[in-house]
């Protein structure tokens, strides 16, 4: 059995694999005591979803999401940390409907797709599972399954990460040895094109058709690079404390 990546939990900071951390996270004592801890004078409900590649169980994460954000809201962030590269279209399937980003009225191929702007607490339950699609021609899919939905104190942040999958190590094609840090966009045909910084040296082909080698399941794929809002290693609360009183 292939092994799984990991993650550290953002409360504890202690690291498990998807299928733990799911488990996990409604368990996590810190986590209850900061949820606990919270007050004001507004309550709103939160969906916890559990966001995974539909081909590659390596890339996963967990998310708490405001209900009254919308599908649009979700769709900016899985851009933002997963997928955005060239501003292509995207879209997911509910129950059998489909939420574009951009949807196209006409219904000469059956039912038109809905727009992305409808509240997740409209669109949503507990334990569904739906599916997402970015870029129509080099797809990423990825699945998205609603593990919980709790009522809490409303707090600023719309979304907030819970968990996610510690980058995963890939080895130089070329001398086998070191970690490598670009791959080509030809590795989907050839099955190589993993290299590290030194072997991309003295590699024949030309440095820029080569990519950042990024934790997202759209790594290699079209022109994506990378994030440029969220870093490959997901930081947890406990780390950012102790990051803190070392300066």
């Amino acid at each position: 059995m292939a092994k799984r990546t990991k993650g550290k939990c953002k409360y504890c900071g202690k690291e498990y694999t998807m299928s733990y951390m799911n488990r996990h996270l409604s368990a996590c004592e810190e986590r209850r005591k900061q949820l606990t801890a919270q007050t004001g004078s507004k309550r709103c409900g939160y969906f916890q979803l559990a966001v995974y590649s539909k081909y590659d169980r390596d890339y996963w994460m967990f998310i708490e999401v405001r209900d009254t954000a919308t599908l649009k809201d979700v769709d900016s962030f899985l851009r933002d940390i997963w997928l955005e590269c060239c501003g292509h279209l995207s879209a997911f399937t509910i129950d059998g409907i489909r939420y574009d980003v951009q949807p196209d009225t006409d219904s000469f191929w059956g039912v038109p797709a809905r727009s992305m702007n409808y509240k997740l607490k409209s669109v949503l339950e507990k334990e569904m599972t739906i599916e997402y699609e970015y870029d129509f021609g080099s797809t990423t899919e990825l699945m998205i399954t609603v593990v919980n939905h709790r009522l809490g104190y409303w707090q600023k942040d719309k979304l907030i990460i819970l968990s996610r999958n510690n980058p995963p190590v890939f080895i130089c094609d070329e001398c086998g040895e070191k970690a490598a840090v670009f791959i080509s966009g030809e590795y989907d045909w050839t099955g190589k094109g993993l290299l590290c910084e030194d072997c991309i040296k003295k590699s024949e082909f030309d440095e820029e058709m080569f990519l950042d080698i990024c934790n997202s399941p759209r790594v290699g794929v079209c022109g994506y690079n990378g994030s440029d809002i969220y870093p490959d290693q997901f930081v947890s609360d406990l780390d950012k404390e102790t990051l803190k009183n070392s300066k």
